[in-house]
């Protein structure tokens, strides 16, 4: 299978905070970069939904829109970051590069 993604990929584990249009919960994020992120979260969401994301950084909280990919049953989904302009953007990355 060929690799999709086009940003470098960080491991972590961040606590984090969902809302959908529907449903919402808790989780954690556990793969992150600049354009997307893995959330594992025993959650229901589906595929093209957008969903309001709070990350717990260490030094400060990010909180960015994205669309759900695909997401595992009682495993979590994949975000893919829909940014309002630039600068949220730039803001989403120098949190990743202070991790």
């Amino acid at each position: 299978m060929q690799e999709r993604r086009t940003a470098e990929r960080v491991r972590l584990n961040l606590n984090a905070r969902w809302e959908g249009l529907i449903t919402q919960g808790r989780g954690a994020v556990s793969d992150l970069s600049s354009t997307g992120c893995f959330v594992l979260s025993g959650g229901q969401v589906t595929n093209g939904e957008l969903i309001q994301l709070q990350i717990d950084f260490p030094r400060n909280v990010g909180i960015v829109w994205g669309r759900v990919v695909y997401s595992v049953a009682d495993i979590g989904f994949a975000l893919r970051f829909a940014f309002g302009g630039e600068d949220e953007q730039r803001a989403l990355a120098r949190l990743i590069d202070l991790v």
